[in-house]
């Protein structure tokens, strides 16, 4: 086996990128990043009816975008090519064959009704389906027989009926009887390979030292150990990662906030921020931080400390870690990750002036979780006429605010520039000449500039605004107050 830590994320294109398989790409980067290794990924795509370049072109981008860098892959090369399954066909038949003629493995004809009929009826007296061995002790003559009567036969692997066993780095020691498992497919009748045959054999060939999947290929395990000790490899040692649930305990799915990398992406997540989250799916570092950056994840991660138990995704908590990252991401990276979503809500960003654009986007960055929110606060910096609202039409009738309103505009007119300095300094003097504070002295100012009860920071809206635009809202809404 390698010296060098070796690791792969095997990814069929059949879908989009699920992010309970982020999390496995995630998790085998960071181990192997922490040792210096090599990140492989390896494409499975010989489920021809269902895979889709479209979804592999996806996966990749997807990966690229969360800064998961790999090493050797389908689009690069590497020393241990080809890395896509449908070009590694010839390698399987060749170690399918090597089984054949050694008697470890053997042809099977059974048709595919004939298989279900009776896994239904182990399933009726609760026994685990296996293969009964029917075709295992099939003459030569029987074979030459069928195979002239065009039946195509399928390729099984012979189980012995013996304990196998391994050590999970998280789970410890996992053991599994041969006769549960019973004999099982390695080469389909279309002389595709099955999923065990060909991981098995290609982890092998790849010199992969460390498998780190989810747990729902814990029964894979016995039956790539006993094909690597048949074929003469060297065994990778195994971690299985618990399940992502959602917060109802119930397998994650969309109704639990999302469910692929691409939704994130379109809803407005930050890359950093889904890495972060996502590590802390299972896993904690020793010192209980849960902000940090990819280079800290790293350098703390342990397979050791990742727990057994499910992981529950939070849809809330990654919006908590998405508002951090935007409140301290650059403000000129920040907003050309906003522009689309700006131009989703019907702005014309190309006539923006790029560095009022960039105030715009800071004075909103504190009031949002995910970017797909800025169309809430758009129309506060872009729309010519605000929207007040009835009830909050209301709240500009009182006296206190007519009165604050007038006052609020005198000072503007005063003042060359509105800065956040000078707007604090404007609202300080307005509440020490009217004795109004709280809600009193901030709503009118807030409703009559935004047509919003709530939003960005009041000196942040002036100083975007300016005073020209300022007195205009003031002089609208003061239009809209009936007067005496």
């Amino acid at each position: 086996m390698s010296n060098q830590i070796r690791v792969r994320f095997a990814p069929s294109p059949t879908g989009y990128l699920h992010i309970g398989n982020v999390r496995t790409a995630l998790f085998n980067y960071l181990f192997t990043k922490k040792y210096n290794g090599a990140f492989i990924l390896r494409i499975e795509d010989t489920d021809f009816d269902r895979v889709k370049r479209e979804y592999e072109d996806s996966i990749l981008e997807d990966l690229k975008w969360l800064g998961l860098k790999w090493d050797e892959g389908s689009d690069c090369g590497g020393n241990y090519a080809p890395y896509r399954q449908s070009e590694r066909i010839n390698t399987y038949k060749e170690y399918a064959d090597k089984l054949l003629n050694e008697g470890r493995a053997y042809k099977c004809f059974c048709s595919g009704e004939e298989l279900e009929r009776k896994r239904k009826e182990a399933q009726s007296k609760k026994l685990p389906p296996r293969y009964d061995g029917k075709c295992r002790n099939l003459s030569g003559e029987e074979i030459n027989r069928l195979e002239k009567q065009g039946a195509k036969p399928t390729i099984r692997f012979k189980v012995e009926d013996r304990l196998i066993e391994f050590e999970d780095i998280i789970r410890g020691k996992v053991g599994f009887k041969g006769s549960d498992i019973g004999d099982f497919v390695i080469l389909r009748s279309d002389g595709i390979a099955s999923y065990n045959f060909a991981a098995a054999i290609d982890d092998a060939l790849m010199k992969i030292t460390h498998v780190i999947r989810g747990e729902d290929h814990l029964s894979n395990t016995p039956r790539q150990i006993l094909l690597n000790q048949a074929m003469g490899f060297d065994i990778p040692k195994f971690t299985h990662l618990s399940m992502i649930l959602g917060p109802d305990k119930s397998r994650l799915s969309k109704r639990h906030g999302a469910e692929s990398v691409t939704e994130l992406k379109e809803e407005g997540y930050l890359s950093e921020a889904v890495i972060n989250y996502l590590s802390l799916l299972g896993w904690s570092s020793e010192d209980g931080r849960e902000i940090m950056p990819l280079t800290d994840i790293i350098k703390n991660f342990s397979l050791e400390r990742v727990s057994k138990s499910p992981a529950v995704f939070d849809i809330k908590k990654l919006k908590w870690i998405n508002n951090h990252y935007i409140k301290n991401k650059d403000i000129a990276e920040l907003t050309e990750l906003s522009i689309p979503f700006l131009v989703k809500a019907g702005v014309r960003t190309e006539a923006v002036n790029r560095e009022w654009l960039y105030k715009v986007i800071d004075a909103i960055r504190g009031n949002i979780e995910i970017l797909s929110e800025i169309d809430k606060y758009a129309g506060i910096f872009f729309d010519e006429i605000i929207k007040i609202e009835p009830e909050n039409l209301e709240i500009l009738k009182e006296n206190t605010a007519v009165e604050l309103l007038k006052l609020l505009k005198r000072m503007i007119e005063k003042e060359e520039n509105i800065t956040e300095v000078i707007a604090d300094k404007i609202i300080s003097d307005i509440k020490e000449k009217t004795n109004l504070k709280g809600k009193k002295l901030m709503m009118p100012i807030r409703i009559a500039l935004t047509g919003k009860t709530e939003g960005p920071e009041l000196k942040k809206i002036m100083s975007v605004l300016g005073k020209e635009r300022i007195t205009k809202r003031i002089d609208l809404a003061q239009k809209l107050i009936p007067s005496d």
